[in-house]
This record gives C-alpha cells, sequence and structure tokens, in this order.
C-alpha cells in the first residue's frame, strides 16, 4: 500500500467512524444477534487501526534510532525518544506509547521480513533496521494482519521474557506463535497469565527465582492525602495475596452475593453482614482493623494464626516426592516453588492437596496436620521462640515447622515432631535445603552441601527460661 493509499484510507475511516460512536439509536434497534456482529466488526475495526498506529510507530522509532544521533526524527522534532514523540503526537500515556512502540518495532520487522528486496523496496525503508526481539516475529506478524491487539501482543512480550541459560531463541519463537493462536479466544489478561506459565513450562530453573522477584518486590506503604484521609497501598506477592484475599472473601462475601451457608449459626452471621449499614469497602476496612488490633494485643507466648485464612497448596505427589517441578497457590496465577510448597504445609491454615500422575486428588489435606492452639502454646514454652541459632524472634513471630515433612517424609503432628522458626528462617531452611534432625529431645541444624560439605549439625538450643528453670529443677 503507498503513502497516499494509506492517508485516503485512514481520512476514509476516520470521516466513516465521525458520526458512530453517537449511533445509540442504531444499536438500539438491532436485535441480540445483530448486536454481537455490530461489536465483533466493531473489535476488528480497532485491531486494524491498532496494527496501522503500531506500524507508524514503529517507523518513528526507526527513523529516531539511536545511531542517527539528532539527525533522528525524534531529537529533530524536539524529543528526547521516539516513545516521548509518539506520547505527544497520539496523546496516549506514556506506557500506552513505550508499548505501541515496542510492538510496532515488531509488525516493521514483520513486514520487512515479508517486503521486496530490490532497489525501490530499499529507497522506501530508508530508516534503521531494528529487530530487537527476533523470537516475538509471529507477534508483529499476527497485529500487521489484525488479528492481535495492541493489549494481547504486550501481554505476550511481557510474559514470555527473553532468552536466557535455559531458554533459546526457538523455544520462545514457538511460544510466541501458539500464544498468538491461543489469543483468538481469550482476553488480554488471561493471555498475559497462559504467557507466564508457557515461560514457567520452558525455564523450570526460573520458577524459584520469579518466585524470589515477587516476594522482594512486595511493599506496605501508607500516603496522607489533602482531606485528611490516609491511604495504604499492599502490593502482595502471591502468597500474602492468598491470605489476605481469603479473609477478605470471607469478611464481604455475603455481601458481594456470596453463598448463603446452610448452618443456622453461619447463616445468622451471613444475615448480619448483610443488613449492615456500611459498605462492602467500609466492612472490609474495618475487619482489617479489627485484626489488626488483635494482632497487636496477641498474648506473645501464643503464636498468631490459629483460625486464620485457609490457604490450598496444589502439588503432584512426584514433584514433592523428588523436590523437582513446582506447586501452586490456589487462586493464584503464578506458580511456586516446592521449597516454598514444604514451607508452606508447616503452617496452620495451610492445607497441602497432592495429586498423583493421573490428575487424582490423593488427599485434601487433614486437620491432624496442623498444630493445635494447646501444641502452640507448648512450643512456645520449650522453644521460647524461634530456634535458628542466634536468632531471638518470639513465638508471637515463629511458625511451627515440622521436623519431619508431613508429606515428604510422613511426619506427625505432635510436640517432639515441632520446631519455631520464624519466617525468615523458616524461607531459609526450606529454600536453600537445610534440614532438622531431632536426637533425643534435642535438634540440630543440618546445613545443606553448599554451605558445608561435611554437612556438620549445628546445635539448636531453646531460649526458654521455663525449659531452662524445668531442667535445673530436675537436676537438683
Amino acid at each position: 500500500m503507498s503513502f497516499d493509499t494509506l492517508a485516503t484510507a485512514l481520512g476514509a475511516a476516520v470521516a466513516a467512524l465521525r458520526g458512530a460512536p453517537r449511533a445509540a439509536r442504531a444499536c438500539a434497534q438491532a436485535d441480540e444477534r445483530e448486536l454481537l456482529d455490530l461489536t465483533r466488526l466493531a473489535a476488528e475495526a480497532r485491531r486494524l487501526l491498532e496494527a496501522t498506529s503500531a506500524a507508524l510507530a514503529g517507523e518513528i522509532a526507526s527513523r529516531s534510532h539511536r545511531d542517527l544521533g539528532a539527525e533522528g526524527l525524534a531529537q529533530r522534532s524536539g524529543f528526547r525518544t521516539p516513545e516521548e514523540l509518539v506520547r505527544v503526537v497520539a496523546g496516549s500515556s506514556g506506557r500506552d506509547a513505550a508499548a505501541v512502540v515496542a510492538i510496532g518495532r515488531l509488525v516493521r520487522a514483520a513486514e520487512s521480513a515479508t517486503s521486496g528486496t530490490d532497489e525501490q523496496s530499499r529507497a522506501a525503508r530508508p530508516a534503521v533496521d531494528d529487530e530487537r526481539e527476533p523470537w516475538l516475529r509471529p507477534v508483529g506478524e499476527a497485529v500487521a494482519a489484525g488479528r492481535l491487539s495492541l493489549a494481547s501482543a504486550e501481554a505476550i512480550r511481557s510474559g514470555l521474557g527473553r532468552p536466557g541459560p535455559s531458554v533459546s531463541l526457538g523455544e520462545l519463537e514457538r511460544a510466541a506463535a501458539r500464544l498468538c493462536a491461543e489469543a483468538v479466544a481469550l482476553d488480554p489478561d488471561r493471555v498475559a497469565r497462559r504467557a507466564r506459565e508457557l515461560r514457567a513450562d520452558l525455564d523450570r530453573e526460573s520458577v524459584a527465582a520469579n518466585e524470589r522477584a515477587r516476594r522482594e518486590a512486595r511493599s506496605l506503604r501508607m500516603f496522607r492525602t489533602a482531606d485528611g484521609m490516609t491511604r495504604l497501598v499492599w502490593t502482595m506477592d502471591p502468597e500474602t495475596a492468598a491470605v489476605a484475599g481469603d479473609v477478605y472473601d470471607r469478611a464481604t462475601s455475603p455481601r458481594r452475593g456470596g453463598p448463603r451457608f446452610v448452618d443456622p449459626a453461619r447463616s445468622s452471621e451471613a444475615e448480619r453482614i448483610l443488613a449492615d449499614p456500611r459498605t462492602t469497602e467500609q466492612l472490609a476496612s474495618d475487619v482489617f482493623l479489627e485484626l489488626l488490633r488483635q494482632g497487636a494485643e496477641a498474648d506473645p507466648s501464643r503464636l498468631l494464626g490459629t483460625g486464620g485464612a485457609v490457604v490450598r497448596v496444589l502439588v503432584d505427589e512426584r514433584s514433592l516426592r523428588e523436590r523437582t517441578g513446582r506447586a501452586h497457590i490456589e487462586g493464584q496465577a503464578e506458580p511456586v516453588s516446592i521449597e516454598t510448597a514444604e514451607r508452606m504445609t508447616c503452617c496452620g491454615g495451610i492445607v497441602p492437596i497432592v495429586f498423583d500422575d493421573e490428575g487424582q486428588a490423593l488427599n485434601v489435606g487433614r486437620e491432624q496436620r496442623l498444630f493445635t492452639a494447646r501444641q502452640r502454646i507448648a512450643l512456645a514454652a520449650r522453644d521460647g521462640g524461634c530456634r535458628w541459632p542466634g536468632c531471638d524472634r518470639p513465638p508471637s513471630w515463629s511458625e511451627a515447622h515440622h521436623v519431619r515433612h508431613w508429606v515428604r517424609d510422613g511426619g506427625r503432628t505432635d510436640i517432639a515432631d515441632g520446631v519455631l522458626l520464624c519466617r525468615h528462617h523458616h524461607l531459609l531452611l526450606h529454600n536453600n535445603h537445610w534440614e532438622i534432625e531431632r536426637r533425643r529431645g534435642e535438634y540440630w541444624l543440618v546445613p545443606p552441601p553448599d554451605v558445608d560439605a561435611r554437612r556438620q549439625p549445628i546445635a539448636m538450643p531453646s531460649t526458654s527460661g521455663a525449659l531452662r528453670d524445668l531442667l535445673r529443677s530436675r537436676a537438683g
């Protein structure tokens, strides 16, 4: 298509659509089938316009290539980057401009691969070619053909990531082509989730690293606004979101149209929530505030968490037995490492659901797995807090860990098989493959080979004053 033809086509499209947004009366006259047909036609028109916008942005980026320096289009127009130029010309956000330029480069690369190589074709493309992500060539082709929206294209691009030591360019290109085919029936959010799943399948070694990166990105920030209110912004990793989400759902589900409880006591509770004059948002705020108050005032001799959120960890039996692969927290899209699955099964309120090779659930979690409130009190009295050597975290900051893992080792939920570890050391133990041994009432920490090749056990003394007094009185 020549420049004149493209300009004429876009002008005609704009003229034809100028009155379309005000065509509410025509939409009201359409029957259901016609209404859906119009919606599909509008979506196709949007994709074609997005493809055109991407092609134009790709050309702007090419003419603004860094090798051109001050002679590039963006700098000659007074902008530092092609993204800034597109943002101002198109009136879009910085994020949208960055996405359309990135996808535009893919579209331009795809068009270059299919265009002629004669002198006239080369003269028509005087700018610098810049194929930065060749494994995404199927994405550029799908956008150029109007089959893939910009949002879905960006979801594939960000979800698949870049080649690495264990993921080749060819593997990513095949994954991109597969996603382009699947995206026809998916919205951009599901495309993004699917892209991350495929990346995890290709790069199983990165699951733990990605999980660690998400955990490191967690944050809780508080802002005071000009009207005297305060805003809390909580960015959660999947594990945190699973706990907070379960509490939120339990506090608000009757209000949000959730299930009605058959049990009379629970039914009356649901009716009370429905009749509460507070909005759902106000109710959730008050519930979380009360949880914070109760937690802050808890007796430090008891462990927090009894009656807490119920979180399910889904994992297949072979992965758990061989300590390979990955697991999933129910309701969370991102996979977690086997080490995290092992650690979470130690915690109260975490229910492991193990599947066999045929996808059949081997168990749905036994309540006996969880340490009871009385057992936790006994553990607190015996251990005095986290038993990791040198740690001074109190029992209220600690979690009950099975010395012999509940699923992997067939461990039992008794006091002798449990020790208290703070969250930091609980994470460290599972993720870095430390072990704990019990010998006649004493506990020993066994380091992994990369820490100590001899794996010399390290004593884990109790810091409990009550236990020391008891042993002293017996000795006396």
